[in-house]
């Protein structure tokens, strides 16, 4: 009979935020898998739990440890994936495991817990009834200005991830897109110093400005674009795409201007004025 995998959520800063399952799951499985033993020890170690670490699961190592843990859980050993902090998965590794022991018939089970967007997102006093989780923002400037884009003219709350070494640069993008737009940026989750940082998008930014400095991992929420309104006729869009066009903006600037000023999503512009569009 082969083993269980289970999902173990784990504490994303106090160490209470714990639950009694997933201390007994860690207590009773055959091998701990964890994406930074040295980080997933000190909470064993809070709960008198022994370490009994497989192998580590990190980003970047997935494909060559994968068949090591299905190995184990093949061999009929049960194992709990955790990660540094939250819930397995959520913008961390282990969905290559998931997805692999799904097809091999390999019971996964979760075990919830905390989640720092789920924290974030409860507290930020924004609208929850529906939302878009958009994981961690692309590094790079290119990926990440195209993501934000994305969320010009989407009526849900959207919830990102972001690092203090690039927050600065996200809320400058963030300005330039929708600066009115409310924003709340959550810092130091469940610990000493947790803060909500709540205003538009440029009140939040300037709040930034003036503190110089953003300790801590981010989470980003951005209340809804509640300015959509239908588009105009089709033709006249083209003739505004036309009129940018001849500003010797290229192609993808044209809609992106267009999708700044009209509050239109990008893709739906595009869609709108043809799939032969900036041929």
């Amino acid at each position: 009979m082969t083993g269980t995998l289970y999902l173990c959520a784990t504490p994303i800063g106090n160490l209470e935020d714990v639950t009694l399952r997933v201390l007994r799951v860690l207590r009773e499985v055959d091998l701990i898998v964890a994406e930074d033993t040295r980080h997933t020890e000190k909470l064993l170690r809070h709960y008198g739990i022994e370490p009994k670490f497989g192998p580590s699961l990190y980003e970047g190592a997935e494909r060559e440890r994968v068949p090591l843990i299905l190995r184990e859980l093949r061999a009929g050993r049960n194992v709990a994936l955790v990660s540094d902090a939250g819930t397995p998965l959520i913008s961390d590794p282990g969905f290559l495991l998931v997805r692999t022991c799904v097809e091999a018939g390999i019971r996964v089970v979760p075990v919830p817990g905390p989640a720092a967007f789920l924290a974030a997102l409860v507290a930020s006093g924004l609208p929850v009834e529906s939302f878009l989780f958009l994981g961690a923002l692309p590094r790079k400037r290119g990926p990440k200005l195209e993501a934000l884009e994305g969320l010009i003219g989407e009526e849900r709350t959207a919830v990102m991830y972001e690092s203090p070494h690039r927050l600065w640069e996200t809320l400058e993008m963030m300005e330039e897109l929708y600066p009115e737009r409310p924003l709340v940026l959550a810092r130091e989750l469940t610990k000493v110093h947790e803060e909500f940082i709540r205003g538009t998008v440029q009140e939040v930014r300037g709040e930034v400005r003036r503190r110089g400095t953003i300790k801590g991992e981010a989470v980003l929420v951005l209340g809804g674009d509640k300015g959509t309104r239908e588009p105009p006729d089709a033709e006249l869009l083209r003739d505004f795409y036309e009129l940018l066009l001849g500003k010797r903006r290229d192609h993808k600037e044209a809609l992106r201007e267009m999708a700044r000023l009209l509050g239109i999503p990008k893709g739906r512009l595009a869609r709108i004025l043809g799939a032969g569009l900036g041929n």
